[in-house]
């Protein structure tokens, strides 16, 4: 078995350094989707005008969705780095013992946490490394594949998922997706016990192979490097009246309180689950960050440092935006639909959804915007072949996970923290991917088989 993991990890690393030299930055791709899709409009007959016009109006059509991941990413960091979290971490690296031990324990955190959060299991899974690998002589290429997990896996099942938070959110969903997906609320998506199955078979399935694969102790490849110094504390010598406001914990804990106020009312008036769409999850997380790192100093120097994690983000999402106005507002989404209905039957749609959207996250690395561009002629199909609408998210939730696995992109803040390459990473991961995607492909079309129909609902 050893034998055969170190082949699987020696061609993975092959196929990335392959990667690292042909593949250019993820915005590059955003640009040659734009060029690929004006050129299909030009090719079915819709005019350059009509082309430009509808790239343009829509480049600014996703500006409170960009910001609202924007926040997903700076919540996540901000609770993953105060400093009762801190501490949390350092407990928990002392619980794995061996090395395989540290990897499999790694794995299995990144993708529960990932279940409640994307933002903060890669922040918080990449500081747990920091400390574990301090403990432990631990390959870094397998422990840090494996706190990538989450991002590869399981985390759009989660509470984090874009895509369904975003059906979710009617002020989300842009007003020419409306008519077609309708509003789906979670207890539709995420909350199906087929998407939990599917959560708890993928992590079980990561979590094996993470261990068995990950090298001994004696041929670790280790992390140089100790963990970063933690900031000195400031509540010392204070000399003005504006340094005593920045570190007193008394406004970050009225407003905070006032934030949960809000959130309590909001699952009251709405029946629980039904309340946590996209703003009110980040309402959660950043009231948490208040609370957690107790003064507006401490709080606003973790904000300060996320940002420069939303830089794809906050740059991409117009494109995307123009993207969809091109394919949503001309007879591109009906033709694409048509296609879909045409190469598909009721029973194929599930798997060939999950391969399309797959491939599809090769070039457009955002479970977000790349749902933005995907829907429209998706569910236009699952109307079509009365597919379950809410599956439907689910399947492009689990495909579009997988070329994480593979593409850099969103290895990025991961990167910083570890001090590492892609490279180093995507062997492992490649690994993974060579496991998930027969199951994910499986359970999609399994599951898609026990769902009714139902039309879309708009409120």
């Amino acid at each position: 078995m050893r034998t055969e993991s170190t082949w699987l990890a020696r061609a993975g690393m092959r196929i990335a350094d392959a990667c690292e030299r042909w593949f250019p930055d993820a915005f590059v791709f955003a640009l040659a989707a734009i060029v690929l899709v004006f050129a299909g409009g030009l090719a079915i007959g819709v005019p350059a005008p009509k082309l430009a016009y509808e790239f343009g109006t829509g480049f600014w059509s996703l500006v409170n969705f960009t910001m609202q991941m924007a926040l997903v990413i700076i919540g996540g960091f901000v609770v993953a780095s105060s400093p009762p979290v801190a501490r949390f971490t350092s407990w928990l690296a002392s619980i794995p013992k061996t090395a395989r031990g540290a990897v499999a324990f790694v794995a299995a955190f990144a993708m529960l946490s990932s279940l409640i959060s994307w933002g903060l299991s890669l922040i918080f899974t990449g500081l747990l490394v920091r400390e574990i690998t301090r403990r432990l002589r631990v390959d870094y290429r397998a422990i840090g594949a494996a706190a990538y997990l989450g991002l590869g896996s399981v985390w759009a099942l989660g509470l984090s998922s874009s895509a369904a938070l975003l059906q979710a959110t009617k002020t989300s969903i842009p007003p020419a997706l409306l008519p077609i997906t309708g509003v789906i609320p979670l207890t539709q998506t995420i909350f199906l016990w087929q998407n939990l199955v599917m959560a708890a078979v993928l992590i079980a399935i990561s979590v094996a192979v993470a261990y068995y694969s990950a090298p001994s102790e004696a041929d670790a490849r280790v992390l140089e490097g100790g963990h970063p110094a933690r900031p000195a504390d400031e509540t010392s010598a204070l000399q003005t009246p504006a340094e005593r406001a920045e570190n007193s914990p008394i406004l970050s804990v009225l407003v905070a309180l006032l934030m949960f106020w809000f959130l309590a009312q909001q699952f009251r008036e709405k029946g629980g689950l039904a309340a946590l769409d996209l703003n009110n999850f980040n309402l959660i997380f950043l009231a948490l960050g208040l609370l957690l790192h107790w003064r507006p100093r401490s709080f606003l120097r973790a904000v300060g440092k996320s940002v420069p994690a939303t830089a794809g983000v906050l740059i991409q999402f117009p494109f995307y935006g123009g993207i969809f106005g091109m394919i949503s507002k001309t007879p591109i989404t009906d033709r694409l639909a048509e296609l879909f209905v045409h190469v598909t039957t009721r029973g194929t749609f599930p798997i060939v959804v999950a391969i399309y959207s797959g491939v599809l996250g090769m070039l457009v690395p955002s479970g977000g915007g790349k749902w933005i561009i995907e829907a429209p002629y998706v569910m236009a199909a699952a109307n079509a072949w009365k597919v379950h609408l809410g599956w439907t998210v689910q399947i492009y939730n689990a495909a579009e996970a997988l070329p994480n696995l593979i593409n850099p992109f969103w290895m990025l803040p991961l990167m910083g923290i570890l001090n590492v390459r892609a490279r180093d990473l995507a062997g492992y991961s490649i690994l993974q991917l060579i496991f998930h995607t027969p199951v994910v492909l499986l359970l999609c079309w399994l599951f898609a088989r026990t769902l009714p129909y139902i039309p879309p609902v708009v409120p």
